[in-house]
């Protein structure tokens, strides 16, 4: 990897992990791409690493949203926020070893994934407007879809915002709930590879630091972006995208 593919994949991360594409897959077509032949657990940290790098950027561009919810003590919409958690920590606490390996180049795996992301969006576009609030079973089931989600090419936002459409959520509120309740399963995964000293290093530093910032950057710039898609009922121009991605690279792979 140079500093050049470090700095498209923070790019791709960035924008990615925002529109409903899968951040993960796209990382893992990437790396296909340009060749990329690290270990599991070296590609996933650096997996690990963009996406923190996303968190950071969420964290800002909804600033005013956290420090309301931190300020006023919003008790319920934070237990909301640890049920939603509850079905991904439960997946990644007992299934690491197996997620890890989906993370190496399993590109046909991705492809898979991606056209039932795509599926997923389809149709949760095509349902009715609501003004739902989120509820305590609503929270679990979208987390539900969230551990899903674990899975590359299984978009994480495309997945919870779609659910919580389904769930009938108001659109603002499913992108406002789907982008806050990833930060602390971030921070967690971070928490742990540095506890469990998992971090494997296959670049310079260098490396690493170009991808972060380039992701946090193009993260800011796809929040906002992705909250007005929502707001629109904009999804099916993305699970369009989806299926073609997924058709593109399983073609790619059968006949390389």
């Amino acid at each position: 990897m140079n500093i050049l593919e470090a700095l498209v994949l923070g790019v791709v991360q960035g924008l990615t992990e925002f529109l409903p594409v899968s951040s993960s897959g796209h990382l893992e077509i990437v790396k296909y791409l340009i060749g990329d032949d690290v270990t599991a657990s070296q590609s996933m940290f650096m997996t690990v690493l963009l996406h923190f790098a996303t968190a950071l950027s969420t964290m800002v561009y909804f600033r005013k949203s956290i420090v309301s919810v931190l300020v006023n003590r919003e008790i319920q919409y934070i237990g909301f926020i640890i049920l939603s958690m509850i079905p991904a920590v439960f997946v990644g606490l007992m299934f690491d070893d197996i997620i890890e390996s989906f993370f190496s180049q399993k590109i046909v795996l991705v492809a898979g994934m991606l056209l039932i992301t795509g599926l997923l969006l389809l149709f949760a576009d095509h349902h009715k407007k609501t003004d739902e609030s989120i509820t305590a079973g609503k929270a679990l089931l979208i987390g539900v879809a969230q551990a899903i989600a674990i899975l590359p090419g299984i978009s994480r936002s495309g997945a919870t915002i779609a659910s919580s459409l389904l769930l009938n959520v108001d659109r603002a509120e499913a992108a406002r709930f789907s982008f806050l309740m990833v930060i602390p399963l971030i921070f967690g995964k971070m928490a742990k590879d540095l506890i469990s000293s998992d971090i494997v290093l296959a670049h310079p530093t260098s490396y690493y630091s170009v991808g972060f910032v380039s992701a946090f950057v193009a993260g800011l710039f796809a929040c906002g972006l992705m909250v007005n898609i929502v707001k629109r009922a904009k999804l099916r121009y993305f699970s369009y995208y989806c299926f073609v991605v997924g058709v593109v690279i399983i073609g790619l792979y059968l006949f390389n």
